[in-house]
């Protein structure tokens, strides 16, 4: 390359090295523009590194004007960030039973109270009775609660579940092909699910093999909220562990 040439490639680096992200907002996409909302609150945009939802929204493959359930979906994180993914063209359902409302207690009840976007649907349901419409949905997800389907804990008001009716709801509900994300703790192998109640864990494993069960096909899984420090013999809830267990992510498309 002459000296003109050298000269010219190195003002255009320079350049384009300088452009603010603010003069590229066409090129990002909804899941970006969702993470990077100012109006986002700040516990929410700490919990990013934890949850990496740039990974598992990625996987749940959803867009604009989709209709997404999140189920047992807490004081909401993931349901904010999905609103503003499908836009208002599309919804999704923030679903808990009175169980959760009572675990999360204010945070849900004050996400709801600063909520601006329509499409954001606070969506209370008892566990026999989901209130999904057939073939309605584009996308549902569990996110760290598939294990809680697994164990009787009437004394703190979480009745035994029914698995099989609760997740022929959420199939019933899903489009054809449509998908369909857990994430959950890790338990050790060959615990199946025997650690859900003592300490709110599952192995992968049994989980894939109850959810194919029903007529799901797995179709992803990612391990980039691994810990393979963690040794899985205490509880998710313990201080030392708690933020920082080995997770696993599988995503399921409806057969």
């Amino acid at each position: 390359m002459n000296k003109i040439g050298l000269y010219f490639s190195v003002i255009m680096m320079a350049a384009c090295s300088q452009t603010p992200k603010s003069n590229q907002p066409e090129t990002a996409t909804p899941l970006a523009k969702a993470l990077a909302a100012e109006d986002r609150t700040e516990a929410d945009k700490t919990r990013d590194a934890r949850s990496r939802p740039d990974v598992t929204l990625t996987m749940l493959d959803i867009g604009p004007g989709d209709v997404v359930f999140d189920v047992f979906a807490g004081g909401g994180y993931y349901s904010d960030l999905i609103a503003r993914i499908v836009g208002e063209d599309g919804k999704v359902y923030l679903h808990n039973n009175q169980a959760y409302r009572n675990f999360v207690k204010d945070a849900l009840s004050q996400r709801m109270a600063e909520n601006n976007m329509p499409q954001l649907i606070q969506h209370d349901r008892e566990v026999d009775d989901l209130d999904i419409q057939p073939n309605s949905l584009d996308a549902a997800m569990i996110i760290m609660s598939y294990h809680d389907l697994f164990y009787d804990d009437s004394e703190n008001n979480w009745p035994q579940i029914d698995h099989q009716d609760f997740m022929q709801q959420i199939h019933q509900g899903l489009k054809p092909g449509a998908r369909f994300l857990i994430v959950d703790h890790q338990a050790n192998k060959g615990r199946g699910a025997q650690d859900t109640k003592s300490l709110h864990r599952i192995e992968k494993d049994y989980a894939i093999k109850r959810i194919e069960a029903i007529g799901f096909k797995l179709i992803a899984e990612s391990a980039v909220l691994s810990n393979l420090e963690d040794d899985k013999n205490q509880s998710v809830f313990a201080p030392d562990i708690r933020g920082k267990t080995d997770r696993f992510i599988v995503v399921f498309q409806k057969l």
